[in-house]
C-alpha cells in the first residue's frame, strides 16, 4: 500500500512539474541592466514569436547584423552600451537605436505581429473594414510582388472598388475567395490583436508597416494608447523595475525628447 502511495505522489509531482513547463511554454525572462537601475522583462513567444526571437538573437549576440557605423556584418551584444535617445513623460522610454540618434537599425527589417490570424474569411465583401483588409492582404502583396505595371484589368476594377467603398458605395457582391484567385495571394483570415499597448509593455518602434528592427520602447502611459494598437508589436512586458522605468522618463531632456544625460543601456541578458 505505501508503493502505491508513493507512486501516486510520484505521479502527482510529475505532472505538476509538466503542467508549470507548460505554463512557462514561448515566455522569456531577460534583464535589462541600465545605468538608472535594471529591468526585468517577460517576453512572450506565444503572441510574437519573430520579434521575440530577434530581440534576444541580437541581445545574445547570436543574430548576424549590419554595423551602420562601419557597413560590415557582424554578432556582438548588440544592446550592450546603447542608449535611451527618446523619453517622453506619462508616454514611453525609447532605445536600440546603434547610432543613439532614433534612425539607425541592424540593416535588416521585418513584419510586424500585431495581430493573430483566426479563422478564414469567406463570402462576400459588404464592408469598409473588410474592404480595408483585402487591399492590405491581397492587393498590396500582389502589387509589390508584380508591380503597378503588371496588374491586369480585373485587379485594378477590385481596386477601384475598395477606394469607392469611401463613399459608402457597394463592393458588387465581390467574393474573397474570387480575390484570393485573381491575386494569387491569400488566404485572407479574421485577425484579432495578439496584445493591447499596455502601461508596461514593451513593443517595437517602427517607421510603418513591416519596418521592425531593434528600436523599442516601454509604456509608462497610465491610461489606454488605443492609437498605437496594430501599428506596433507588443512583444512582453515589464515584471519588476517599473520604478526604474519611471526614473528613466523622468530625467531632464533637450531638444527631440533626447536626455540630457546619456541614460546608458549596460547589457540585456535571458536569466
Amino acid at each position: 500500500m505505501k508503493k502505491v502511495m508513493i507512486i501516486i505522489l510520484l505521479l502527482s509531482v510529475l505532472v505538476l512539474s509538466v503542467c508549470a513547463n507548460k505554463q512557462e511554454e514561448g515566455k522569456v525572462r531577460v534583464l535589462m541592466k541600465t545605468s538608472m537601475g535594471d529591468i526585468e522583462l517577460e517576453l512572450d513567444k506565444t503572441i510574437a514569436p519573430n520579434t521575440v526571437d530577434n530581440f534576444v538573437g541580437l541581445a545574445m549576440g547570436t543574430k548576424e547584423f549590419t554595423d551602420p557605423r562601419t557597413n560590415e556584418q557582424t554578432t556582438r551584444n548588440y544592446y550592450d552600451g546603447l542608449i535611451f535617445h527618446r523619453v517622453i513623460k506619462d508616454f514611453m522610454i525609447q532605445g536600440g537605436c546603434p547610432l543613439g540618434t532614433g534612425t539607425g537599425g541592424p540593416g535588416y527589417q521585418f513584419e510586424d505581429e500585431c495581430y493573430i490570424n483566426g479563422e478564414r474569411k469567406t463570402g462576400t465583401i459588404d464592408d469598409e473594414e473588410t474592404a480595408y483588409q483585402i487591399y492590405v492582404d491581397l492587393i498590396v502583396p500582389h502589387m509589390q510582388a508584380n508591380g503597378p505595371e503588371e496588374a491586369n484589368e480585373e485587379v485594378m476594377q477590385i481596386v477601384q472598388e475598395i477606394q469607392q467603398t469611401n463613399s459608402g458605395q457597394p463592393l458588387y457582391g465581390r467574393e474573397i475567395a474570387e480575390i484570393e484567385e485573381i491575386t494569387g495571394m491569400g488566404p485572407v483570415y479574421d485577425k484579432t490583436l495578439a496584445a493591447e499597448v499596455a502601461y508596461g509593455t514593451i513593443c517595437m518602434a517602427n517607421a510603418g508597416p513591416g519596418t521592425n528592427g531593434s528600436q523599442f520602447f516601454i509604456v509608462t502611459k497610465s491610461d489606454r494608447a488605443d492609437w498605437l494598437n496594430g501599428r506596433h508589436t507588443v512583444f512582453g512586458k515589464v515584471t519588476k523595475g517599473m520604478d526604474v522605468v519611471h526614473k528613466i522618463e523622468n530625467v531632464e531632456k533637450a531638444a527631440g525628447d533626447r536626455p540630457t544625460e546619456e541614460v546608458k543601456i549596460i547589457s540585456v541578458r535571458v536569466i
